[in-house]
């Protein structure tokens, strides 16, 4: 092969990768908006899915209410996987998201139903958490998510106010941004116990730092969970294979062990 040949050669292969950088998704990951109690759940799925489909998929997690805001505001999500119905179905009303490929499209997609818990480290002063460890006067601090951007928050103050504690636990309560971060509070001693997710209570951390207590679900409204596709996604193939791989009976019972009940 002749000097030219080569160096034309190079400069074609050059070329072709600059025209032909690779699959379109691994240039542009699919972003998703994930609320707070997933942080512990996502991302061990999110890698799978990479495995079984190529597809990359990156998730950002904060409240649900903080991430409605920022898709109202043009944030470039693709999926929005919400810790309720209501803040993914206000995102439908606004146009900005759909459940396009379900039954009824104004409904966003039923992925899974959390579960409020009750934590306390077990080297705290308090005793094992139960209902009777939220009439304790030895209760000073209690670490809830905020009920306003939360659904987990709102369910925490559903159940206190159901157990007709909310008023005289109200002075005693330290709120968080989000479920993780209430987990969090509790998890570093600045809270006596937590109103927390399952699915914070049974990861390997909080197993061995402290112990949990489900609060009784008469106590406060499910917590269903529904997930949207944004509307000016450029990826909607790719946001639909994630919705049915969340949706597809073994990772359902994946979430089932990571403190989520099946949507199904």
């Amino acid at each position: 092969m002749g000097h030219g040949n080569f160096v034309s050669g190079t400069i074609a292969c050059a070329l072709f990768s600059l025209l032909f950088p690779g699959p379109i998704w691994a240039q542009t990951p699919l972003r998703v908006a994930a609320a707070a109690d997933l942080e512990p759940v996502l991302p061990p799925i999110l890698d799978q899915f990479k495995q079984a489909t190529g597809i990359q998929a990156e998730a950002t997690f904060k409240s649900s209410a903080v991430l409605t805001t920022q898709i109202e505001n043009g944030a470039p999500f693709d999926l929005f996987f919400s810790a309720d119905m209501g803040f993914p179905k206000r995102l439908i009303d606004a146009g900005l998201a759909d459940a396009a490929g379900s039954s009824d499209s104004t409904t966003p997609i039923l992925y899974a139903k959390g579960t409020l818990v009750l934590w306390t480290r077990k080297d705290s002063h308090m005793p094992p958490p139960s209902l009777d460890l939220l009439r304790n006067p030895e209760l000073k601090r209690l670490a809830i998510a905020n009920p306003d951007r939360a659904p987990y928050g709102r369910a925490a103050v559903a159940a206190l106010t159901s157990l007709k504690l909310y008023d005289s636990l109200k002075p005693k309560l330290v709120t968080a941004e989000n479920i993780a971060q209430a987990a969090q509070y509790v998890d570093s001693g600045n809270a006596d116990a937590g109103l927390i997710s399952l699915t914070s209570a049974v990861t390997p951390r909080m197993v061995e730092s402290g112990s949990h207590f489900v609060i009784p679900r008469d106590l406060y409204p499910p917590i269903e969970q529904g997930a949207v596709i944004v509307t000016k996604t450029t990826q909607r193939p790719a946001a639909h294979k994630l919705l049915e791989y969340l949706l597809s009976a073994p990772v359902q019972a994946q979430l089932a062990k990571s403190g989520l009940m099946p949507a199904r």
